[in-house]
């Protein structure tokens, strides 16, 4: 289990009630269990306690825990049949972005996320989850095919934003991302986006244009990171806790002015702590969502996500 710096109480608790076990496990005869369950009962009140009233910042540092079930993970838990389909016809397929055809619960689909890796390696093939132009034209290029062949379209958002590399600028960053942005609106089909972890200025935005979106409780979705707002604001990215708490990035807040629709329950403790009840419960969301836009024609479709979109906003405003 890797620990987030706020949860280092916790560490030392349920390191004790590791080690006792282990010396139990060593030495048969010892009978520590009363002991062991005394500190599992400290540990669960703690983490309660930790978690019912989580600051802004303290919610960006669950969203970017390395242990949170990722793109890969929704696909191979929620999805059958799932063909990868790769490159963007142009130049190359960016490995921070899957996509491909899926089913789910039996209902053709195309599915896209961002995808951060599960270990080192993975992660600088994967870039992090840090898209490059390629990434969202391969995206355009699935959401094209879904509309076409009028099958919806799903998204699982888990980005810090678009790379911002020299490489990534020279071949039209900022155009890939608006091109992509302006496809989300134009498809005749549902288009559903989930924030399963972090939503990162247009990166995010990018592939969340959608008729509904969700975000998992402990998510953030914000136009630039704290770190970064700090930076700009303060000329100090040491205050990323009041730019996170300024940004209003938490689902519970976006849900509040009207940016989401839904907002998806996390097991105590984190996604990391309940990697598949999270799974579950994002297909669940996913089921719901589409049976919203069941049944609705393209003309529909196009007019609800534009309606969406002009009164976003207007709630928090109004409240």
């Amino acid at each position: 289990m890797n620990y987030l710096d706020f949860e280092k109480p916790l560490a030392e608790i349920e390191g004790k009630a590791e080690e006792l076990r282990a010396l139990a496990r060593a030495n048969p005869a010892m009978d520590i269990s009363k002991e062991a369950e005394a500190l599992d009962r400290k540990s669960d009140s703690l983490l309660k306690d930790l978690y019912k009233s989580l600051t802004p910042w303290q919610k960006c540092q669950v969203a970017r825990h390395p242990d949170r079930p990722h793109t890969r993970d929704y696909i191979e838990g929620l999805f059958a049949e799932f063909t990868p389909l790769a490159g963007d016809r142009g130049f190359a397929d960016d490995h921070a972005v899957m996509g491909g055809l899926a089913r789910f619960n039996d209902q053709p689909v195309v599915v896209i996320g961002h995808e951060k890796g599960h270990d080192t390696k993975s992660r600088i093939e994967r870039n992090f989850g840090m898209a490059r132009p390629e990434g969202y034209r391969k995206a355009v290029r699935l959401m094209d095919m879904a509309d076409r062949f009028n099958l919806p379209v799903i998204t699982l958002i888990d980005t810090p934003g678009a790379y911002p590399g020299k490489g990534a600028e020279e071949r039209g960053q900022a155009e890939a991302i608006a091109r992509s942005t302006a496809k989300c609106l134009e498809i005749g089909v549902p288009l559903l986006s989930i924030v399963v972890g972090e939503g990162g200025s247009g990166g995010a935005v990018a592939f969340a244009t959608a008729n509904r979106i969700a975000m998992l409780e402990h998510s953030v979705y914000s136009v630039i990171s704290p770190e970064g707002c700090a930076s700009i604001l303060w000329k100090d990215a040491e205050k990323m806790r009041e730019a996170a708490e300024a940004l209003r990035l938490t689902a519970q807040d976006l849900q509040k002015l009207g940016v989401i629709d839904r907002i998806i329950k996390e097991p105590m403790g984190g996604a990391q702590r309940g990697r598949k009840e999270t799974v579950e419960a994002v297909g669940k969301a996913i089921e719901a969502m589409l049976a919203e836009m069941a049944g609705k024609k393209r003309a529909e479709i196009l007019k609800d996500r534009r309606q969406k979109f002009l009164a976003m906003g207007a709630k928090g405003l109004a409240a």
